[in-house]
């Protein structure tokens, strides 16, 4: 077992393990680490604690010191950078008449390197590009493509639920989304209705999945065939949320939504 501390670098990013050392860290603690392109500024949002060697990446890396007051200028002024290194990083890419989209700029917390996000419907020689920045920032620069669906997490906004997304508030991973799953859900299968505004299947769709999964374990099937307070009928349609079933009443060939107390399978 090792002693880890997560730390995030962004609201919504992934969680990655440390080394605390001696350090007293809790929650919410901001701190400077040791990270493969060298020093960085995070935030600690797991406590200490112990974590088997197998689920770690080794060696850990150290949290070098909680952030100073100074530690903290200095991020606000590498966000400052950012935006005017944006605003130059839009102007070239016109100038080299390139087909891509700015996305978004981060300095790394010791200015040793840019990294410029951009979305791009195919491969894009920005080597020029490259050059041109290099000579006006006199630093590292690299050129990160990225998908529509980090862009959306980069950018924000808001859900058809008229909630900020959910990609930028807490999911920190992408997880694979189908269209089986929206079928599960009874869901309109109109493609406006179940994707977001990165124009891909909605991600509540993967993490609600699991609910309706264990709920369906208490219906019935579609198809089968139940007994209800107006006689037996068979299954045509479920609503898990309302916890209601549609039966067609063999007799009478009506349509009846009874609560799932109310129906029991005919053994």
């Amino acid at each position: 077992m090792s002693r880890v501390v997560g730390v995030r670098f962004k609201k919504a990013g992934k969680i990655y393990y440390f080394d605390p050392g001696s350090l007293p860290l809790v929650s919410g603690s901001t701190v400077i680490v040791e990270t493969s392109r060298g020093q960085e500024f995070g935030e600690v949002v797991t406590e200490v604690k112990e974590v088997p060697e197998g689920d770690l990446v080794l060696p850990l890396k150290a949290v070098v010191r909680i952030a100073a007051e100074e530690d903290c200028q200095k991020v606000l002024e590498n966000r400052r950078k950012e935006e005017e290194a944006f605003r130059i990083g839009q102007e070239k890419i016109i100038k080299h008449k390139l087909d891509m989209k700015l996305v978004d700029v981060e300095y790394t917390f010791d200015r040793s390197k840019i990294i410029f996000y951009f979305t791009a419907d195919g491969r894009v020689d920005f080597r020029e590009l490259v050059k041109d920045l290099a000579a006006v920032f006199r630093t590292r620069i690299e050129l990160r493509q990225i998908g529509v669906r980090d862009e959306a997490k980069m950018i924000g906004g808001l859900g058809t639920c008229g909630r900020e997304l959910c990609c930028c508030t807490f999911l920190g991973d992408f997880e694979p989304v189908s269209i089986r799953m929206a079928k599960d859900q009874n869901l309109s299968l109109n493609p406006t209705k179940i994707s977001g505004i990165c124009g891909r299947l909605m991600c509540c769709l993967r993490y609600e999945t699991d609910t309706y999964e264990d709920a369906r374990n208490d219906f019935p099937k579609v198809g089968d065939s139940v007994i209800t307070p107006e006689g037996t009928g068979k299954v045509l349609h479920l609503n898990v949320v309302k916890k209601t079933v549609n039966v067609q009443i063999d007799e009478t060939e009506k349509h009846f939504e009874y609560p799932l107390q109310e129906v029991r399978r005919v053994e």
